[in-house]
């Protein structure tokens, strides 16, 4: 039984502890200059990471003014809450529930300059196969989506759908950014985009 009204005195404790258990965190990054030319160039884009991958990834790019695309599902209120706090503003919605405000939402963001942070396989799955919503997102908007993955040295897995990471206290998390991707005009380039996408998130999962 879910103890629904003790939820809202659970989750600053809650909150509390991730933010000290990320403090100790290490980061090694490869591939930063993808990121680097995209912001020397003031250009709007979209970070595509797995849904697995949150934790590490969001705490990473704190503070940064970027939006987040979060589920309308209570699970996605809990990480809203924690990334508004670290300095996120988000879009609820999803590639499901709420998928065309979501996607709107999105639209707006990026002509409006902003970077946007999707998770193509949220927020039920099935887990890293690459949905349509972000991909076509940036179609629209005519933006390029940025690959980024995480690999803690060590983690905790929960048992969700998509065995989601936190990563044990003092662990190196190994971020590589993948270079962007570009999606052209069309319903054929919509489904290479989405291939791209998955292939370069795979890859940058599996390298070493």
């Amino acid at each position: 039984m879910r103890l629904v009204w003790a939820e809202p005195w659970l989750r600053p404790p809650a909150e509390a502890m991730v933010r000290l258990l990320a403090a100790s965190w290490r980061y090694r990054v490869r591939g930063a200059e993808h990121l680097h030319a995209l912001r020397e160039a003031r250009r709007p884009f979209i970070f595509v990471l797995w849904h697995s991958q949150l934790l590490p990834l969001v705490y990473r790019h704190r503070n940064e003014g970027n939006v987040m695309l979060v589920s309308r599902h209570r699970d996605g209120a809990y990480l809203a809450d924690l990334a508004v706090r670290w300095g996120y503003k988000s879009i609820r919605g999803s590639t499901r529930r709420g998928g065309e405000v979501g996607l709107l939402g999105i639209v707006r963001a990026l002509q409006g300059g902003a970077t946007v942070g999707i998770t193509p396989d949220g927020p039920r799955g099935p887990p890293e196969r690459v949905q349509p919503g972000a991909v076509a997102a940036a179609q629209h908007a005519g933006t390029p989506l940025l690959p980024i993955s995480a690999r803690p040295s060590s983690a905790w897995r929960l048992r969700s759908w998509d065995r989601f990471l936190v990563p044990r206290p003092f662990a190196t998390i190994h971020v590589a950014y993948g270079a962007p991707i570009s999606v052209a005009p069309g319903k054929d380039n919509l489904r290479r985009g989405m291939d791209e996408v998955e292939r370069a998130l795979r890859a940058l999962t599996a390298a070493p």
